[in-house]
Protein backbone atom coordinates (compact mmCIF):
# COMPACT_ATOMS: atom_id res chain seq x y z
CA UNK A 1 0.00 0.00 0.00
CA UNK A 2 1.51 3.48 -1.28
CA UNK A 3 1.93 6.30 1.33
CA UNK A 4 0.30 9.25 0.96
CA UNK A 5 2.85 12.07 0.29
CA UNK A 6 1.95 14.74 2.54
CA UNK A 7 3.70 18.39 1.55
CA UNK A 8 3.90 21.47 3.34
CA UNK A 9 0.33 22.05 3.08
CA UNK A 10 -1.04 18.80 2.47
CA UNK A 11 -2.15 18.38 5.97
CA UNK A 12 -6.00 18.73 5.80
CA UNK A 13 -6.65 20.99 8.87
CA UNK A 14 -4.29 23.16 7.52
CA UNK A 15 -5.63 23.60 4.50
CA UNK A 16 -8.92 23.90 5.50
CA UNK A 17 -7.96 27.09 7.79
CA UNK A 18 -8.61 29.90 5.76
CA UNK A 19 -5.83 33.10 6.78
CA UNK A 20 -8.59 35.45 7.44
CA UNK A 21 -9.44 32.93 10.19
CA UNK A 22 -6.60 33.59 11.63
CA UNK A 23 -6.42 36.77 11.84
CA UNK A 24 -9.44 36.98 13.07
CA UNK A 25 -7.99 35.24 15.87
CA UNK A 26 -5.45 37.76 17.07
CA UNK A 27 -8.12 40.56 16.57
CA UNK A 28 -11.41 40.06 17.90
CA UNK A 29 -11.65 39.76 21.39
CA UNK A 30 -8.51 42.15 22.25
CA UNK A 31 -9.56 42.54 25.51
CA UNK A 32 -9.07 39.23 26.69
CA UNK A 33 -5.64 37.94 27.94
CA UNK A 34 -3.86 35.19 29.16
CA UNK A 35 -0.47 34.18 30.69
CA UNK A 36 2.40 33.61 28.10
CA UNK A 37 2.10 29.48 28.89
CA UNK A 38 4.94 27.00 28.20
CA UNK A 39 6.90 27.25 25.02
CA UNK A 40 5.85 24.90 22.31
CA UNK A 41 7.24 21.67 21.86
CA UNK A 42 10.10 20.82 20.34
CA UNK A 43 9.11 17.55 19.13
CA UNK A 44 6.12 17.07 17.11
CA UNK A 45 5.42 13.54 17.35
CA UNK A 46 4.89 14.35 21.04
CA UNK A 47 1.16 15.42 22.45
CA UNK A 48 0.36 18.57 22.90
CA UNK A 49 0.93 20.55 25.91
CA UNK A 50 -1.99 19.17 28.69
CA UNK A 51 -3.11 20.46 32.65
CA UNK A 52 -1.74 17.70 34.89
CA UNK A 53 -5.39 16.71 35.31
CA UNK A 54 -5.33 15.83 31.57
CA UNK A 55 -1.66 14.61 31.38
CA UNK A 56 -2.99 11.06 30.09
CA UNK A 57 -5.34 12.56 27.48
CA UNK A 58 -4.42 11.72 24.15
CA UNK A 59 -4.62 14.97 21.37
CA UNK A 60 -8.12 13.40 19.11
CA UNK A 61 -5.88 14.05 15.92
CA UNK A 62 -1.95 12.21 17.46
CA UNK A 63 -2.71 9.42 14.69
CA UNK A 64 -2.47 11.62 11.93
CA UNK A 65 0.40 13.97 12.98
CA UNK A 66 3.11 13.94 10.56
CA UNK A 67 6.51 16.13 10.70
CA UNK A 68 5.28 19.24 9.21
CA UNK A 69 7.13 22.24 8.50
CA UNK A 70 4.44 25.12 9.20
CA UNK A 71 4.49 28.46 10.86
CA UNK A 72 3.03 28.44 14.35
CA UNK A 73 -0.54 29.77 14.34
CA UNK A 74 -1.64 30.97 17.80
CA UNK A 75 -4.56 29.53 19.53
CA UNK A 76 -8.12 30.30 19.50
CA UNK A 77 -8.62 32.76 22.68
CA UNK A 78 -11.18 31.87 25.55
CA UNK A 79 -14.25 33.40 24.42
CA UNK A 80 -14.97 36.71 27.10
CA UNK A 81 -18.46 34.76 28.17
CA UNK A 82 -16.23 32.52 30.03
CA UNK A 83 -13.22 34.76 31.24
CA UNK A 84 -15.09 38.25 31.28
CA UNK A 85 -11.94 39.55 33.49
CA UNK A 86 -9.29 41.59 31.22
CA UNK A 87 -5.13 41.28 31.65
CA UNK A 88 -2.72 43.98 30.51
CA UNK A 89 -1.52 43.75 27.04
CA UNK A 90 1.66 41.96 28.25
CA UNK A 91 0.31 39.13 28.98
CA UNK A 92 -1.24 38.44 25.47
CA UNK A 93 -1.00 34.47 24.92
CA UNK A 94 1.84 33.56 22.34
CA UNK A 95 1.59 29.97 22.62
CA UNK A 96 0.68 28.48 19.14
CA UNK A 97 -0.94 25.26 18.33
CA UNK A 98 0.54 22.77 15.63
CA UNK A 99 -3.24 21.94 14.64
CA UNK A 100 -6.12 22.90 13.66
CA UNK A 101 -8.17 21.78 16.40
CA UNK A 102 -9.69 24.18 18.68
CA UNK A 103 -8.09 24.27 21.97
CA UNK A 104 -10.29 22.46 24.13
CA UNK A 105 -11.55 24.22 27.36
CA UNK A 106 -9.65 22.77 30.05
CA UNK A 107 -9.19 24.80 33.80
CA UNK A 108 -5.66 25.07 32.85
CA UNK A 109 -6.32 28.14 31.22
CA UNK A 110 -8.31 29.54 33.80
CA UNK A 111 -6.94 28.55 36.34
CA UNK A 112 -3.23 29.77 35.46
CA UNK A 113 -5.02 33.44 34.82
CA UNK A 114 -6.78 33.19 38.17
CA UNK A 115 -3.28 33.04 39.70
CA UNK A 116 -1.56 35.34 37.96
CA UNK A 117 -4.49 37.82 38.45
CA UNK A 118 -4.60 37.09 42.17
CA UNK A 119 -0.62 37.85 42.25
CA UNK A 120 -1.30 41.46 40.30
CA UNK A 121 -4.04 41.96 42.62
CA UNK A 122 -1.91 41.50 45.09
CA UNK A 123 0.83 43.40 44.58
CA UNK A 124 -1.05 46.53 43.23
CA UNK A 125 -3.02 46.42 46.66
CA UNK A 126 0.14 46.53 48.42
CA UNK A 127 1.04 49.56 46.70
CA UNK A 128 -2.08 51.03 47.15
CA UNK A 129 -2.72 49.96 51.14
CA UNK A 130 0.72 50.90 52.47
CA UNK A 131 1.75 54.32 50.73
CA UNK A 132 2.26 55.68 54.81
CA UNK A 133 5.14 52.61 55.37
CA UNK A 134 7.27 54.25 52.34
CA UNK A 135 6.57 57.46 53.16
CA UNK A 136 7.72 57.23 56.48
CA UNK A 137 10.64 55.20 55.97
CA UNK A 138 11.49 57.88 53.38
CA UNK A 139 10.67 60.59 56.03
CA UNK A 140 13.08 58.89 58.64
CA UNK A 141 15.77 58.31 56.68
CA UNK A 142 16.22 61.94 56.12
CA UNK A 143 15.88 62.51 59.96
CA UNK A 144 18.59 59.93 60.47
CA UNK A 145 21.14 61.91 57.53
CA UNK A 146 20.66 65.57 58.88
CA UNK A 147 20.78 63.79 62.77
CA UNK A 148 24.17 62.39 61.57
CA UNK A 149 25.30 65.64 59.73
CA UNK A 150 24.50 67.63 63.32
CA UNK A 151 26.34 65.08 65.01
CA UNK A 152 29.47 64.97 62.71
CA UNK A 153 29.79 68.79 63.32
CA UNK A 154 31.16 68.79 67.12
CA UNK A 155 33.34 65.73 66.22
CA UNK A 156 35.11 66.87 63.36
CA UNK A 157 35.54 69.86 65.54
CA UNK A 158 37.08 67.83 68.66
CA UNK A 159 39.05 65.40 66.25
CA UNK A 160 40.17 67.56 63.30
CA UNK A 161 42.86 69.00 64.92
CA UNK A 162 44.24 65.81 66.24
CA UNK A 163 43.76 63.61 62.73
CA UNK A 164 44.94 66.79 60.67
CA UNK A 165 48.96 67.66 60.89
CA UNK A 166 49.28 70.88 63.00
CA UNK A 167 50.59 74.29 60.89
CA UNK A 168 54.11 74.49 62.17
CA UNK A 169 56.95 77.05 61.91
CA UNK A 170 59.79 76.22 59.27
CA UNK A 171 62.04 73.92 60.22
CA UNK A 172 66.02 73.23 59.64
CA UNK A 173 66.40 72.01 55.85
CA UNK A 174 68.08 67.99 55.64
CA UNK A 175 70.76 69.25 53.68
CA UNK A 176 71.83 71.47 56.32
CA UNK A 177 71.78 68.58 59.08
CA UNK A 178 73.88 66.76 56.61
CA UNK A 179 76.55 69.04 56.47
CA UNK A 180 76.72 70.00 60.14
CA UNK A 181 76.88 66.27 61.28
CA UNK A 182 79.57 66.09 58.79
CA UNK A 183 81.28 68.81 60.50
CA UNK A 184 80.69 68.07 64.20
CA UNK A 185 81.97 64.36 63.85
CA UNK A 186 85.22 66.23 62.59
CA UNK A 187 85.38 68.37 65.62
CA UNK A 188 84.77 65.60 67.72
CA UNK A 189 87.95 63.48 66.64
CA UNK A 190 89.57 66.37 66.83
CA UNK A 191 88.63 67.51 70.34
CA UNK A 192 89.55 63.80 71.14
CA UNK A 193 92.53 63.21 69.66
CA UNK A 194 93.92 66.20 70.77
CA UNK A 195 92.87 65.45 74.70
CA UNK A 196 96.71 65.88 75.41
CA UNK A 197 95.98 69.79 75.32
CA UNK A 198 94.56 69.37 78.48
CA UNK A 199 97.93 67.30 79.55
CA UNK A 200 100.03 70.21 78.07
CA UNK A 201 98.78 73.21 79.56
CA UNK A 202 100.13 72.01 82.90
CA UNK A 203 103.57 71.66 80.92
CA UNK A 204 106.29 74.87 80.84
CA UNK A 205 106.36 75.33 77.64
CA UNK A 206 102.35 75.13 76.85
CA UNK A 207 100.95 77.77 74.78
CA UNK A 208 98.30 80.53 77.10
CA UNK A 209 95.10 79.37 75.95
CA UNK A 210 92.58 81.86 74.33
CA UNK A 211 89.42 83.11 73.57
CA UNK A 212 87.39 82.01 70.84
CA UNK A 213 84.91 85.00 70.23
CA UNK A 214 82.10 83.78 68.63
CA UNK A 215 79.77 86.33 66.61
CA UNK A 216 76.70 85.42 65.34
CA UNK A 217 74.77 88.21 63.08
CA UNK A 218 72.52 88.95 60.51
CA UNK A 219 73.30 92.11 59.90
CA UNK A 220 76.52 94.23 59.40
CA UNK A 221 79.12 94.20 62.33
CA UNK A 222 78.46 98.17 62.67
CA UNK A 223 80.57 97.29 66.20
CA UNK A 224 83.75 96.56 64.40
CA UNK A 225 86.02 99.60 64.93
CA UNK A 226 85.18 99.62 68.49
CA UNK A 227 85.98 95.56 68.46
CA UNK A 228 88.85 96.08 66.96
CA UNK A 229 90.07 98.49 69.40
CA UNK A 230 89.42 96.06 71.82
CA UNK A 231 91.90 93.72 70.64
CA UNK A 232 94.32 95.92 69.95
CA UNK A 233 97.71 93.40 70.81
CA UNK A 234 95.93 90.53 71.92
CA UNK A 235 96.33 88.34 68.90
CA UNK A 236 97.94 85.75 71.02
CA UNK A 237 95.40 85.54 73.41
CA UNK A 238 91.92 84.97 70.86
CA UNK A 239 90.89 84.16 67.60
CA UNK A 240 87.38 85.56 66.44
CA UNK A 241 84.77 83.43 64.28
CA UNK A 242 81.97 84.62 62.14
CA UNK A 243 78.77 83.58 61.09
CA UNK A 244 76.78 85.77 58.74
CA UNK A 245 74.42 84.82 57.10
CA UNK A 246 74.52 84.74 53.64
CA UNK A 247 72.36 87.18 52.51
CA UNK A 248 74.62 89.82 54.34
CA UNK A 249 76.63 91.88 51.70
CA UNK A 250 79.30 93.37 52.99
CA UNK A 251 79.22 91.92 56.38
CA UNK A 252 81.81 94.26 57.86
CA UNK A 253 81.37 98.43 57.10
CA UNK A 254 82.26 100.06 54.00
CA UNK A 255 85.63 101.34 54.18
CA UNK A 256 86.93 99.59 57.16
CA UNK A 257 89.71 96.88 57.25
CA UNK A 258 89.71 95.05 60.34
CA UNK A 259 93.09 92.47 60.99
CA UNK A 260 91.11 90.78 63.78
CA UNK A 261 87.96 90.28 61.67
CA UNK A 262 89.40 89.56 58.03
CA UNK A 263 89.33 85.93 57.20
CA UNK A 264 87.71 84.85 60.14
CA UNK A 265 84.07 84.38 58.16
CA UNK A 266 82.91 80.62 58.51
CA UNK A 267 80.42 78.98 56.26
CA UNK A 268 77.11 80.17 56.95
CA UNK A 269 73.46 79.18 56.54
CA UNK A 270 70.50 81.03 56.43
CA UNK A 271 69.16 82.21 60.32
CA UNK A 272 65.88 83.38 61.73
CA UNK A 273 64.09 84.43 64.31
CA UNK A 274 62.04 81.64 66.54
CA UNK A 275 63.63 78.69 64.99
CA UNK A 276 66.26 76.15 65.72
CA UNK A 277 68.68 77.87 63.09
CA UNK A 278 69.88 79.98 65.97
CA UNK A 279 70.82 77.00 67.53
CA UNK A 280 72.45 75.52 64.46
CA UNK A 281 74.69 78.31 63.61
CA UNK A 282 75.96 78.32 67.51
CA UNK A 283 76.71 74.80 67.26
CA UNK A 284 78.61 75.43 63.76
CA UNK A 285 80.67 78.11 65.38
CA UNK A 286 81.56 76.14 68.34
CA UNK A 287 82.57 73.37 65.71
CA UNK A 288 85.15 75.54 63.77
CA UNK A 289 86.38 76.93 66.94
CA UNK A 290 87.41 73.39 68.20
CA UNK A 291 89.00 72.32 64.95
CA UNK A 292 90.99 75.93 64.26
CA UNK A 293 92.88 76.22 67.73
CA UNK A 294 93.31 73.43 70.09
CA UNK A 295 94.63 76.24 72.81
CA UNK A 296 90.33 77.40 72.61
CA UNK A 297 89.85 77.31 76.36
CA UNK A 298 87.06 79.58 75.88
CA UNK A 299 83.94 80.45 73.97
CA UNK A 300 82.13 83.44 74.17
CA UNK A 301 79.58 83.79 71.83
CA UNK A 302 78.23 87.53 71.27
CA UNK A 303 75.77 89.51 68.26
CA UNK A 304 76.43 92.23 66.31
CA UNK A 305 74.39 94.97 68.85
CA UNK A 306 77.26 93.93 71.84
CA UNK A 307 79.64 95.90 72.93
CA UNK A 308 83.09 95.04 75.59
CA UNK A 309 82.40 97.06 78.94
CA UNK A 310 86.19 96.62 79.92
CA UNK A 311 89.25 95.78 78.61
CA UNK A 312 90.72 92.83 76.90
CA UNK A 313 92.93 92.55 79.73
CA UNK A 314 90.28 92.60 82.45
CA UNK A 315 88.05 90.24 80.50
CA UNK A 316 91.05 87.32 80.20
CA UNK A 317 91.77 87.98 83.51
CA UNK A 318 88.01 87.45 84.83
CA UNK A 319 87.85 84.07 83.34
CA UNK A 320 90.89 82.50 83.70
CA UNK A 321 91.66 83.28 87.24
CA UNK A 322 89.00 81.34 88.55
CA UNK A 323 87.94 77.86 88.54
CA UNK A 324 87.15 77.03 85.04
CA UNK A 325 83.03 76.90 84.72
CA UNK A 326 81.15 77.90 81.62
CA UNK A 327 79.16 81.37 82.13
CA UNK A 328 75.68 80.68 80.95
CA UNK A 329 72.26 81.56 82.69
CA UNK A 330 69.94 78.74 83.91
CA UNK A 331 66.70 79.73 85.23
CA UNK A 332 64.18 77.10 86.22
CA UNK A 333 61.35 78.93 88.11
CA UNK A 334 60.66 81.35 84.65
CA UNK A 335 56.99 82.32 85.02
CA UNK A 336 56.06 81.77 81.23
CA UNK A 337 58.55 78.28 81.22
CA UNK A 338 55.51 76.02 80.88
CA UNK A 339 54.38 77.74 77.54
CA UNK A 340 57.43 77.87 76.24
CA UNK A 341 57.96 73.92 77.17
CA UNK A 342 54.96 73.44 74.71
CA UNK A 343 55.55 75.26 72.24
CA UNK A 344 55.96 72.62 69.97
CA UNK A 345 53.03 70.53 71.17
CA UNK A 346 52.11 69.59 74.96
CA UNK A 347 54.14 66.13 74.63
CA UNK A 348 56.65 66.60 71.66
CA UNK A 349 59.95 67.25 74.05
CA UNK A 350 58.71 63.72 76.59
CA UNK A 351 60.45 61.32 77.44
CA UNK A 352 63.83 63.07 76.52
CA UNK A 353 62.89 66.73 78.31
CA UNK A 354 60.56 66.54 81.37
CA UNK A 355 59.08 69.90 82.43
CA UNK A 356 60.84 69.38 85.76
CA UNK A 357 64.10 69.40 83.33
CA UNK A 358 63.05 72.49 81.42
CA UNK A 359 65.48 75.29 81.22
CA UNK A 360 65.69 78.93 80.13
CA UNK A 361 68.23 81.43 79.81
CA UNK A 362 70.26 84.14 77.59
CA UNK A 363 72.07 82.22 74.56
CA UNK A 364 75.10 84.48 74.70
CA UNK A 365 77.56 82.46 76.94
CA UNK A 366 81.11 81.81 77.45
CA UNK A 367 81.80 77.81 77.70
CA UNK A 368 84.62 75.49 78.55
CA UNK A 369 85.92 73.31 75.42
CA UNK A 370 84.88 70.56 77.82
CA UNK A 371 80.99 72.28 77.56
CA UNK A 372 81.48 73.13 73.96
CA UNK A 373 82.11 69.74 73.00
CA UNK A 374 79.30 68.52 74.84
CA UNK A 375 77.08 70.96 72.68
CA UNK A 376 78.56 69.73 69.35
CA UNK A 377 78.37 65.80 70.16
CA UNK A 378 74.96 66.25 71.78
CA UNK A 379 71.94 64.25 69.64
CA UNK A 380 69.83 62.83 72.05
CA UNK A 381 68.09 66.50 73.09
CA UNK A 382 69.15 67.95 69.50
CA UNK A 383 66.40 65.53 67.99
CA UNK A 384 64.08 67.21 70.36
CA UNK A 385 64.95 70.91 69.71
CA UNK A 386 65.76 71.10 66.14
CA UNK A 387 61.95 70.39 65.62
CA UNK A 388 59.55 73.62 64.69
CA UNK A 389 57.25 75.23 66.89
CA UNK A 390 53.35 75.84 66.49
CA UNK A 391 52.90 78.43 64.51
CA UNK A 392 50.43 79.78 67.35
CA UNK A 393 52.96 79.31 69.22
CA UNK A 394 55.14 81.61 67.97
CA UNK A 395 55.76 84.34 70.86
CA UNK A 396 56.68 81.22 73.00
CA UNK A 397 59.17 80.07 70.67
CA UNK A 398 62.61 80.67 71.76
CA UNK A 399 64.77 77.71 71.31
CA UNK A 400 68.38 78.81 71.32
CA UNK A 401 67.23 80.32 75.15
CA UNK A 402 66.44 76.49 76.04
CA UNK A 403 68.59 74.33 74.33
CA UNK A 404 71.95 75.84 75.86
CA UNK A 405 70.57 75.60 79.67
CA UNK A 406 68.91 72.66 79.23
CA UNK A 407 71.59 70.38 77.44
CA UNK A 408 74.19 71.71 80.39
CA UNK A 409 71.75 71.47 83.15
CA UNK A 410 70.89 67.87 82.55
CA UNK A 411 74.66 67.22 81.89
CA UNK A 412 76.73 68.75 84.23
CA UNK A 413 74.69 71.22 86.63
CA UNK A 414 78.28 71.97 88.79
CA UNK A 415 80.57 72.88 85.96
CA UNK A 416 78.09 76.26 85.26
CA UNK A 417 77.25 79.32 87.20
CA UNK A 418 73.85 79.44 86.60
CA UNK A 419 74.48 83.30 84.97
CA UNK A 420 75.42 85.05 82.10
CA UNK A 421 78.53 87.89 81.60
CA UNK A 422 76.29 89.65 78.74
CA UNK A 423 74.31 92.15 80.62
CA UNK A 424 70.79 93.11 78.64
CA UNK A 425 67.99 95.46 79.84
CA UNK A 426 64.53 93.88 80.05
CA UNK A 427 62.55 96.17 81.35
CA UNK A 428 60.69 97.90 78.30
CA UNK A 429 61.46 95.01 76.14
CA UNK A 430 59.04 95.54 72.97
CA UNK A 431 57.58 91.78 70.67
CA UNK A 432 60.73 89.66 72.92
CA UNK A 433 63.15 91.85 71.88
CA UNK A 434 65.12 94.12 75.21
CA UNK A 435 65.67 96.94 75.31
CA UNK A 436 67.95 99.17 72.28
CA UNK A 437 70.21 101.60 73.51
CA UNK A 438 70.05 105.34 71.32
CA UNK A 439 73.22 107.29 70.53
CA UNK A 440 71.66 109.81 73.63
CA UNK A 441 71.93 107.21 76.08
CA UNK A 442 75.52 106.83 75.86
CA UNK A 443 77.19 108.20 78.53
CA UNK A 444 80.17 107.27 81.41
CA UNK A 445 77.63 106.78 83.64
CA UNK A 446 75.50 103.99 81.24
CA UNK A 447 79.11 102.10 80.93
CA UNK A 448 79.47 101.72 84.93
CA UNK A 449 75.87 100.90 85.47
CA UNK A 450 76.24 97.95 82.79
CA UNK A 451 79.23 96.56 84.38
CA UNK A 452 77.43 96.46 88.01
CA UNK A 453 75.76 93.00 89.09
CA UNK A 454 73.99 91.08 92.36
CA UNK A 455 77.69 89.76 92.87
CA UNK A 456 80.64 90.09 93.01
CA UNK A 457 81.53 89.08 89.55
CA UNK A 458 81.22 92.03 86.76
CA UNK A 459 79.70 91.88 83.40
CA UNK A 460 82.11 91.93 80.24
CA UNK A 461 79.40 92.67 77.61
CA UNK A 462 76.31 94.62 76.96
CA UNK A 463 73.56 94.34 74.09
CA UNK A 464 71.64 96.27 72.49
CA UNK A 465 73.08 99.05 70.89
CA UNK A 466 71.62 101.09 67.76
CA UNK A 467 73.91 100.84 64.60
CA UNK A 468 74.01 104.78 65.33
CA UNK A 469 75.86 104.33 69.14
CA UNK A 470 79.02 103.76 66.94
CA UNK A 471 80.47 107.22 67.11
CA UNK A 472 79.66 108.42 70.80
CA UNK A 473 81.15 104.96 71.80
CA UNK A 474 83.85 105.61 70.13
CA UNK A 475 84.34 108.70 72.02
CA UNK A 476 84.57 107.36 75.20
CA UNK A 477 86.18 104.01 74.46
CA UNK A 478 89.88 104.78 76.05
CA UNK A 479 88.94 107.18 78.73
CA UNK A 480 85.86 104.80 80.13
CA UNK A 481 85.46 101.59 78.28
CA UNK A 482 88.67 100.47 77.73
CA UNK A 483 89.74 102.20 81.11
CA UNK A 484 90.29 99.63 84.24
Amino acid sequence: MKKKQVGPTSHPALNNTPPTQVQQHNTTNDNISLPSPPPPLLDPSLPPYSHKENQHTKHPNSKNRVKTKTNPKPSPPIPSSQFPISLPPSTQPTRVSKTPTKTPKSPLNFDFAIDAFSELWANSTKKTMMPSSSSCSSTSSAFLLSLLLLLSVPVLFLLGPRLLPPKTLPSIPSSDETSDLALFRRAILASNSSSASATSLRLPHRRPPKIAFLFLTNTPLHFAPLWERFFHNQSHLFNVYVHADPSLKPPLPPSFSSPSFAGRFIPSKPTQRASPTLISAARRLLAFALLDDPSNAYFALVSQTCIPLHSFDFAYRSLFSRPRRSYIEIVADDPGLYTRYIARGDDVMLPEVPFDRFRVGSQFFALTRKHAVMVVRDRRLWKKFRMPCLRKMRDSCYPEEHYFPTLLDMQDPNGCTGYTLTRVNWTDSVEGHPHMYKPDEVKPELIWELRKSNSSYSYLFARKFAPECLDPLMQIADSVILKD
